[in-house]
């Protein structure tokens, strides 16, 4: 199931085959006990209403972040995994609204087999793939024999909030804001709308803005190399310096992220998952307004 290692430098169709799945890959592997899919999303609501068959739910707000906003604890994370019927052993299919974020919080912590399924899920169900609304709380059953030990984090794909102060102006890094216009200038803190009465909206300085709109096709699957490339125009590609990914609780962070490293082969990028959430409600983090 794991792919074949390789003996030459990645290709384009090398480093897709190795991330990412297409639907009837996914649709003949549903039955597969070394296979768990996870929907990622903020809320319940689109899981409650249909999901792929067989998912179970990872709700952001209450699964992967604490009430400040930031990555759970270690073992909150293990408990996760195990009740979801996740082993270092299994191939763990993302999907969803942020499927990356689960994509990078399993690869931060050394799984080895991680993918993305490679179209939207409204796709997957326009197309006739298998789904349901079973009701339950979205955990795998018999999830909780066994246990997943976590190891020590990969640095290199993570950046903290002291990184990101190092960053600032640093001419061996780039701090990329990947939000809209409209949070980058400061005129809503949240994607919403909404501003946080105990935050300030606007950007980390120096941070380059870069949306990430264009990345997919009309079926929800990623677009070509050449066409992503051009999404990242503010981003120098092909050059091995420090870029820290950063949005508003690090859905798009990380996105952006696993289409840099894992589409495109750019090394040295970095999530910093505290995000827009995190900086913009320190009082004395600097932030600027466009």
């Amino acid at each position: 199931m794991k792919p074949e290692p390789s003996h030459h430098l990645p290709t384009e169709s090398d480093r897709r085959r190795d991330v990412l799945v297409d639907v009837d890959w996914l649709a003949s592997h549903l039955s597969d006990p070394d296979v768990r899919v996870v929907e990622v999303d903020v809320s319940r609501a689109a899981f409650d209403e249909w999901h792929i068959d067989g998912a179970v739910l990872w709700n952001i707000y209450s699964d992967l972040k604490d009430g400040d906003y930031r990555l759970v604890e270690r073992p909150a994370l293990e408990q996760l995994f195990v009740r979801s019927g996740i082993t270092p052993e299994t191939t763990v299919v993302f999907y969803g609204y942020a499927p990356a974020m689960g994509f990078w919080l399993m690869k931060l912590h050394g799984h080895s087999d991680v993918r993305i399924l490679d179209c939207s899920r409204d796709t997957w169900r326009d197309e006739g793939h298998p789904w349901n609304r079973a009701s339950g709380n979205g955990v795998a059953a018999g999830s909780l024999a066994g246990g997943y030990p976590l190891g020590g984090e990969d640095r290199t794909v993570r950046a903290a909030r002291r990184d990101v102060e190092e960053a600032i102006g640093a001419p061996s890094a780039t701090i990329v804001d990947v939000r809209s216009d409209l949070e980058y200038r400061g005129d809503r803190f949240w994607p919403s709308g909404a501003m946080e009465p105990n935050g300030r909206a606007g950007h980390i300085p120096t941070a380059v803005h870069q949306p990430i709109d264009g990345l997919y096709d009309p079926r929800g699957a990623f677009r070509s190399t050449g066409e992503l490339r051009d999404v990242f125009f503010q981003v120098d590609l092909d050059s091995h310096s420090r870029l820290i990914t950063y949005c508003t609780i690090g859905g798009r962070a990380a996105t952006a992220w696993f289409v840099l490293s894992h589409l495109l082969g750019r090394s040295g990028v970095e999530v910093y998952d505290g995000s827009w959430a995190e900086w913009g409600r320190m009082a004395d983090n600097p932030v600027e307004a466009a």
